[in-house]
């Protein structure tokens, strides 16, 4: 006969304790991890920006009630809606995610830290609206920042070491932990509170990854970071009235997170939380695919032009040899039909035949007026995918966390194209001299999408000015950004 299980209360599992007191106690000091967070920002609001010319993505947006218009309520950027804060996250959340051209974060689990970004940004606006209405001082953009870089941080190092992915758990799971966390503080959660609310975010419900993956790949994989981070401020504010957390809701054994999801499993840690995500997250800048296959979509750009340099057609190729990464291949290697333009841009050979072709890849590349082109199948069935064991190594290496991938063209005649390696994507740390020169372009356009230049101009203004942005009143930035 098995021994009764003790009813006594536990001590709050320790990381539970260690994601609340580095929100409530660590100071952000780095100006790398400032200045990187305001890149951030300006890139995941114009994805939210572009996702906004996409019918499928605004007829899941607005109010529940149509035409509910809540009083100091979060404003919606690029539209006219002002919603609560638990649908202006969703809303903010889905069109930030919608194209899959957000910031990246890769490692044991993968994922995009700036989905946080609906949770923070709605719950900052609405309660700067309400304080103005009360006659009391807004918060400014530097508390979104702060906010962003930690939301960054506790979903980034989680990450590092644990794959929610092999259990079949979608990564918004941490989209969810780490907006409660910080929005959490944001609301004035007290220590308690803010561990109780935590907890909850480990109780609840977890999406599934079916979603991502044939042959059910599909759209929810666009609004499921806005549904976790909308998830998340509910949470946060169901803790502000007082109600009770499970302060062993990971370790409790049978019933806890690891014995039920995580086959028995406890997390573990590579560094202690600080500022590094956010130092090192990866930006979608030139294409809007799936991350892993970034630098394979760059090397077919080059390949692109030494097939009209050397007087070649695609036609002409018998065989493409993808030499890439273990979560690559896990990921996005894929065969057969692509029912929808969420199947095609994780498929790394419908991202490599595209550019081969046309010699780009933009969102619409994905939609099915393009996917009809016959040749991208023929292509397709003449990719394979070959791992490269240190490629797979230097994926996980902290010091390089490169994402490689290097492709072989053979012609029907016989002959080759020297391969083409690219290691590191422009959106790379290692690359931002480069790159946020280019991120910034993207940005103007993704602005005049759907502005007038004179709004342009003064979103640009601020956004592009580190002192004037962190020092803005949130609702006041929100405002520039109103249809």
């Amino acid at each position: 006969m098995s021994a009764p299980i003790s009813n006594v209360r536990p001590d709050p599992d320790p990381v539970l304790v260690d994601i609340v007191d580095y929100v409530l106690e660590f100071p952000i000091d780095s100006t790398l991890a400032l200045d990187t967070a305001r890149n951030c920002l300006i890139d995941t609001l114009g994805c939210g920006l572009e996702a906004l010319t996409y019918p499928a993505c605004t007829k899941l947006m607005g109010p529940i009630v149509p035409g509910t218009i809540v009083p100091n309520g979060a404003k919606v950027p690029g539209t006219s809606f002002q919603l609560d804060p638990v649908q202006a996250a969703f809303n903010i959340g889905a069109m930030i995610r919608w194209l899959d051209f957000n910031d990246t974060w890769l490692a044991a689990e993968w994922g995009h830290p700036s989905d946080n970004l609906g949770g923070i940004l709605a719950t900052a606006d609405w309660l700067s609206r309400s304080a103005v209405a009360a006659g009391k001082k807004p918060l400014t953009m530097k508390d979104v920042l702060i906010g962003m870089i930690k939301a960054h941080e506790i979903q980034g190092c989680i990450a590092l070491e644990n794959s929610f992915n092999k259990v079949g758990l979608d990564h918004v799971l941490l989209v969810k932990l780490a907006s409660t966390a910080v929005v959490g503080q944001l609301i004035g959660l007290t220590r308690e509170e803010l561990i109780n609310a935590v907890s909850q975010a480990f109780v609840d419900g977890h999406a599934l990854r079916t979603y991502r993956h044939a042959p059910n790949t599909g759209s929810r994989k666009s609004w499921a970071a806005g549904d976790a981070t909308s998830r998340a401020v509910r949470l946060a504010l169901i803790a502000k009235t007082g109600e009770m957390g499970y302060p062993s809701v990971l370790t409790a054994k049978t019933w806890g997170f690891y014995d039920v999801l995580f086959k028995g499993n406890a997390f573990r840690f590579q560094r202690p939380y600080g500022s590094y995500v956010m130092e090192n997250v990866l930006f979608k800048i030139s294409f809007p695919a799936e991350f892993h296959a970034q630098t394979a979509v760059e090397a077919a750009m080059t390949l692109h032009a030494q097939l009209n340099a050397a007087g070649k057609r695609v036609e002409d190729i018998n065989k493409i040899t993808i030499r890439t990464h273990e979560a690559a291949i896990r990921i996005i290697d894929k065969k057969g039909p692509l029912n929808n333009p969420a199947d095609r841009d994780h498929c790394i050979q419908y991202m490599i035949a595209v550019p081969l072709i046309h010699g780009r890849l933009t969102a619409a590349d994905y939609e099915d007026s393009i996917a009809q082109d016959a040749r991208i199948d023929v292509l397709r069935a003449r990719m394979e995918c070959v791992e490269d064991a240190q490629f797979t190594k230097d994926y996980h290496d902290p010091e390089k966390r490169s994402i490689a991938n290097a492709l072989t063209v053979e012609f029907n005649d016989g002959s080759t194209f020297d391969e083409v390696v690219v290691e590191y994507p422009i959106g790379h740390k290692r690359r931002r001299e480069d790159g946020i020169p280019l991120l910034v372009e993207k940005f103007k356009t993704n602005l005049a999408r759907r502005f007038p230049v004179r709004q342009q101009l003064a979103i640009l203004d601020v956004s592009l000015d580190q002192a004037r942005l962190e020092a803005m009143p949130v609702n006041e930035y929100v405002d520039l950004y109103v249809i």
